[in-house]
């Protein structure tokens, strides 16, 4: 009840309320041991139990409405899930349904159907490495034994940041590169089928748009951009059959992965309203083309508790 009690208290309501979303990623069926802290079912299920008790789930564009006019209820939070993992289906909707919330998932249409994002080709092709070391001198990383989980780890964590923000072709390279040189099987069904986001939808789930290849919107031309953005919406409306009027940013940090001039595309393009990925939580004065989105990662009640009310008693921007 103090929980709940401060979150409502902080997030007020009407024309004075604050809208906490909630981003998620993947839920895996068990825990990764290369990455602990990534959220699995039991976690999952745990965390929903504890977010259907202290707030009110809105479907994010409903939320994204009301917000708007002043009319939002105590305690409004909407979900979300970026990328499209297949995991989303399989294992968060079931745990989602059970508690009886909604989330709305932004789709990198590029990889449907058999796609993999670059940063999983890395960790996969490390996790699957028929080598007993990789190097990886020419990205300035070193060479880096994979013997053992822990040295798996510190390989995918030192490849990653090395490579995300090179330009796209570049990039592109190096993640064949080192797919190559770990000489691994790698899966083809990470991410959902055509079918599968639709059986999403059927599910009573919402469907947003986070471009093609999920690229680093700050590091491509305009035109790049306006085509990554507007070609995820068309290939996702025509699969769907209905209107996507949410976006959301890849990687999201403001002024870093994408500019204001992003920002005025999407406006320019029609959408309804846009998330990011700075903490906080957004009121009627916030830029409904740059929402805010915060998750805890702590493990037990109040931790995770204290840390939401600490999100929301920041100040709006």
């Amino acid at each position: 009840m103090l929980i709940r009690s401060a979150i409502g208290a902080l997030s007020g309501s009407g024309e004075h309320a604050r809208l906490s979303i909630f981003i998620f990623h993947r839920v895996l069926p068990q825990p990764d041991p290369l990455f602990p802290a990534e959220m699995d079912t039991v976690r999952f299920d745990r965390a929903m139990g504890w977010i259907s008790s202290w707030f009110n789930v809105l479907p994010l564009h409903e939320a994204v409405g009301r917000l708007a006019r002043g009319e939002l209820p105590r305690r409004a939070a909407a979900i979300t899930f970026d990328d499209g993992y297949a995991d989303n289906l399989l294992y968060a909707t079931p745990i989602l349904r059970r508690h009886g919330l909604h989330a709305t998932f932004f789709i990198a249409s590029g990889y449907l159907d058999g796609g993999r994002m670059w940063n999983d080709t890395i960790i996969e092709s490390v996790r699957n490495a028929t080598v007993a070391e990789l190097d990886a001198e020419w990205l300035g990383a070193g060479v880096m034994p994979l013997q053992g989980t822990g040295q798996k780890s510190a390989a995918i964590h030192r490849l990653i940041p090395a490579i995300k923000h090179l330009p796209g072709p570049a990039r592109a390279d190096a993640v064949a590169r080192v797919e190559a040189s770990c000489g691994a099987t790698l899966p083809g069904d990470l991410m959902l089928t055509s079918g599968q986001l639709r059986e999403l939808l059927g599910a009573g789930m919402g469907v947003g748009a986070h471009t093609v290849s999920h690229p680093i919107l700050a590091r491509l031309a305009s035109e790049d951009a306006r085509r990554e953005i507007a070609t995820s919406r068309d290939a996702l409306e025509g699969l769907l059959g209905e209107r996507v009027g949410l976006f959301a940013y890849p990687n999201g940090k403001p002024g870093a992965d994408y500019l204001p001039e992003h920002v005025d595309m999407v406006r320019s393009m029609g959408f309804d309203a846009a998330v990011s990925t700075a903490w906080g939580a957004s009121d009627r004065t916030s830029d409904p083309f740059q929402l805010r989105r915060f998750t805890p990662w702590d493990e037990g009640r109040w931790r995770y508790g204290a840390r939401l009310v600490r999100n929301l008693a920041s100040p709006s921007p």
